[in-house]
């Protein structure tokens, strides 16, 4: 028997591997970590498709809360011009009808202010954190490695 070959135990037998069992053996491992690679960057690929998905989302209703915005700032604009040409033609006198179009316009501002709100909150998920953070997470861990 050849001193450099390993030996292999089968039903309580020893028989060497041979070159081509050691070649399998390393073909399988190669190929097994290949496959683990792929899976690993499937998921990672997966996660940004996720993420893209929510910042996709997230646009689209920002989107439409900046038209809303928009819409209720022109409603703004138009009721200070309706008020101050009101208060003009009343010559400085309040009356109902100016008070209502005040509250109106009150009204709409609170609603861009909310509006806003929205629209910053929902800015946050356009930056792809989780993403963000699993390839800082990746960078650190191999920096670590090559430092040992």
């Amino acid at each position: 028997m050849d001193s450099g070959a390993t030996k292999n135990r089968v039903d309580g037998q020893t028989a060497p591997i041979t070159g081509a069992e050691q070649d399998s053996t390393v073909s399988d491992e190669v190929q097994l970590l290949w496959r683990k690679l792929r899976e690993l960057n499937h998921m990672h690929f997966r996660l940004a498709a996720l993420e893209a998905q929510q910042a996709g989302n997230s646009l689209v209703v920002m989107i439409g809360a900046g038209i809303m915005a928009a819409i209720l700032l022109s409603a703004v604009w138009l009721g200070l011009l309706a008020a101050a040409i009101l208060a003009l033609s009343q010559y400085g006198i309040l009356t109902d009808d100016i008070l209502l179009i005040l509250l109106t316009v009150a009204l709409n501002i609170v609603l861009v202010l909310i509006l806003g709100n929205i629209i910053l909150s929902k800015g946050y998920h356009l930056t792809f954190p989780a993403t963000l953070r699993r390839l800082k997470f990746m960078f650190s861990a191999s920096h670590n490695k090559k430092d040992e």
